[in-house]
C-alpha cells in the first residue's frame, strides 16, 4: 500500500464455502436492492467472528452474527505451529459459522484468516483440514489488506468535524496502525496517508511477558517492547496531529470502555462509538493494573477468556498513546467484518457510500 491510498480496493479472492475453488457466488448487480445476503468471516489469532447482513440503502442490516474466543495462535510464537487443541477449537467454531451461513442462504462470501495463519508452519495443513471438515476455504490476507479493511469498517466513526485519526487494531498476533485524513469540507472518502503492522498482539505479548500476574515492572517492559516497533513510524508520521483523534478497534479498547462506563455486563450498543479522553483511559488502565487475575476474570466486561490478555492489550495501547499523544479516543466495536461487507456491497453496486 502506498501513502495517500483511497479506501477503494479492487476485487480480491473470496472464500469458497463448498471448498470447490474458484470463488464464492456473487450477488451480482441484477439483484433487487436488499435481497442479497452477504457473509463476512474473520478468523483471527484470538477470535472467530462472523457477520451476516443485507444491504439497506446506504448501509446494511445485520441478520446474524457469531463471536467466540478460540486462541488459534496460542503457542505459535514459541512452537511455530498451530496446536491440535487450537485446531479443534477453530473447527468447532467454524462449523457453527458454516451452519449460520447456510441457514441464512448467504450468496456472497468472504472468509479470511490473519496473523496466526500467516505465521504458522502448518497453516496450509490447517486450512486443508478446515475445508475438508467444514467446507470453508479460508483466504489468508496480508497485513496491508488487514489495515485497509479495518479502515473501511471503522471510518464511519471518524469525527466529522475533525481532520482524521490514528486508527489502530490490536489483534491477537499483530497490531495495525494507520494514519487516515480527510478534508472536512469535502465529501471525499478519507485517505490512508501511512500504515504499519507490528508482529505482536495480545496473545504473543502475553505469552512472552506473562499475562496472569502483571506487575508494574513487567507492564513497563511490555510498553517498551511495543514502543521500539512504533518509534520509526511515529517519527515520520506523528507530526501535525491537530484536529485528529485516536480510533481504536479491538477487544482491548471495547473492554476498557465497558469498565470505564461501569457496565454490569458488556453491551455493544453502549460501547460502539463512545469517546474516552486521556484521563479516562489512564484511570481505567490503572484500575486494571490494580486488579488481580481473579478479579479480572470475575469482571463481566473482561471474563476469564480475556483476563490474561487484557493488560497486554493495554500495554500496546499505552505505547500507541505515548507515540501519538492525542486527547481523545473513539472506541469501535467493529472492524474487519464490517470492512469486508462494505467492500463486497460496493463492488456489487448494492449501495454507494
Amino acid at each position: 500500500m502506498n501513502d495517500d491510498t483511497r479506501l477503494r480496493e479492487g476485487p480480491a479472492p473470496r472464500g469458497d464455502l463448498q471448498g470447490a475453488g474458484g470463488g464464492a457466488p456473487r450477488a451480482g448487480r441484477s439483484e433487487a436492492p436488499g435481497t442479497a445476503v452477504y457473509a463476512a468471516l474473520d478468523l483471527g489469532t484470538n477470535n472467530c467472528r462472523l457477520l451476516i447482513a443485507c444491504p439497506t440503502g446506504e448501509s446494511f442490516r445485520v441478520i446474524d452474527s457469531f463471536s467466540r474466543i478460540i486462541r488459534l495462535g496460542e503457542g505459535v510464537s514459541t512452537t511455530g505451529c498451530i496446536s491440535d487443541a487450537a485446531i479443534d477449537r477453530a473447527i468447532a467454531a467454524l462449523s457453527i459459522c458454516r451452519d449460520k451461513i447456510e441457514s441464512k442462504r448467504a450468496s456472497r462470501l468472504r472468509m479470511i484468516a490473519t496473523e496466526a495463519c500467516r505465521a504458522a508452519s502448518n497453516a496450509d495443513c490447517f486450512r486443508d483440514r478446515v475445508a475438508a471438515e467444514t467446507g470453508i476455504r479460508l483466504e489468508v490476507i496480508d497485513r496491508e489488506t488487514e489495515a485497509v479493511l479495518a479502515v473501511i469498517g471503522c471510518s464511519p466513526l471518524l469525527d466529522p468535524r475533525g481532520r482524521g485519526a490514528i486508527l489502530f487494531d490490536i489483534g491477537g498476533g499483530s497490531t495495525e496502525l494507520v494514519r487516515i485524513e480527510r478534508d472536512p469540507e469535502a465529501s471525499a472518502e478519507p485517505r490512508i496517508r501511512a500504515w504499519m503492522s507490528i508482529p505482536l498482539g495480545v496473545v504473543t505479548l502475553a505469552e512472552h511477558f506473562g499475562g496472569r500476574d502483571v506487575t508494574k515492572e513487567s507492564y513497563a517492559r511490555m510498553v517498551a517492547e511495543i514502543a521500539q516497533y512504533i518509534a520509526p513510524f511515529a517519527a515520520e508520521h506523528g507530526k501535525d496531529l491537530r484536529d485528529m483523534h485516536l480510533l481504536g478497534t479491538s477487544g482491548t479498547v471495547t473492554t476498557l470502555a465497558g469498565i470505564h462506563l461501569r457496565l454490569a455486563r458488556y453491551d455493544r450498543r453502549r460501547i460502539d462509538g463512545v469517546w474516552m479522553n486521556d484521563a479516562d483511559i489512564s484511570a481505567t488502565i490503572a484500575k486494571l493494573l490494580g486488579m488481580s487475575y481473579q478479579e479480572r476474570a470475575g469482571n463481566n466486561c473482561i471474563s476469564a477468556e480475556r483476563a490474561d490478555l487484557v493488560l497486554a492489550g493495554c500495554a500496546i495501547l499505552d505505547a500507541i498513546r505515548n507515540a501519538f499523544p492525542l486527547p481523545r479516543l473513539r472506541v469501535a466495536d467493529r472492524g474487519l467484518r464490517e470492512g469486508m461487507l462494505v467492500e463486497m456491497m460496493r463492488e456489487d453496486g448494492a449501495f454507494r457510500t
